[in-house]
């Protein structure tokens, strides 16, 4: 089967973040041929700025990776009972590009949290916010990795086995949903 190029988005820009260990742990499990992590380091959107300069440079990258990818995974912190301000910024500025790059692409969405439910409302906020963008979004099984501290062994992989499994689970229905396995 192909390998094809998996586009990685985490909410949180902290790069020990344990939703960037979750999202590089869903990368190593899809096993992609290209792995691309987006980068969500953007200005605040503001209309006047984009009428005054247009799109920013970054924005639109990120847009084409999008448009790019096979599939897209993306691994959201749960900041105030909903995503973060950074992913949401993220999706604000990239539904004023062309083309509608979220269209049907296959995306599944992961969570980790200090707090126990793993981040069930990021998660459904995010499905709320990315509903407009009719991605291909995959519904399950759910991964949710709560008390994420103890979640992660040294080297940043999955160490609790139900959450590996259920990542397993995902990340192959997201290469059938790409097209990259059979189902």
């Amino acid at each position: 089967m192909a390998s094809g190029k998996l586009l990685g988005i985490c909410g949180s820009l902290r790069s020990g973040s344990f939703n960037r260990k979750l999202m590089h742990e869903a990368a190593r499990v899809f096993e992609p041929a290209e792995f691309v992590d987006g980068d969500l380091r953007l200005p605040l959107y503001d209309g006047d700025l984009e009428d005054a300069e247009g799109i920013p440079a970054v924005v639109q990258t990120l847009a084409d990776q999008i448009a790019a990818a096979d599939a897209v995974v993306i691994a959201g912190p749960e900041y105030n009972k909903a995503l973060s301000g950074v992913l949401k910024n993220a999706l604000d500025w990239v539904s004023r590009t062309k083309g509608g790059p979220w269209r049907e692409k296959p995306l599944a969405i992961l969570s980790a949290t200090a707090g126990r439910a793993g981040g069930e409302r990021t998660q459904s906020s995010l499905v709320l916010a990315m509903r407009p963008f009719r991605p291909q979004l995959i519904s399950g099984p759910e991964v949710l990795v709560g008390e994420a501290s103890g979640q992660f062994d040294a080297d940043g992989r999955l160490a609790n086995d139900r959450n590996l499994a259920s990542l397993n689970e995902l990340m192959s229905e997201l290469r059938v949903a790409a097209g990259l396995e059979s189902p």
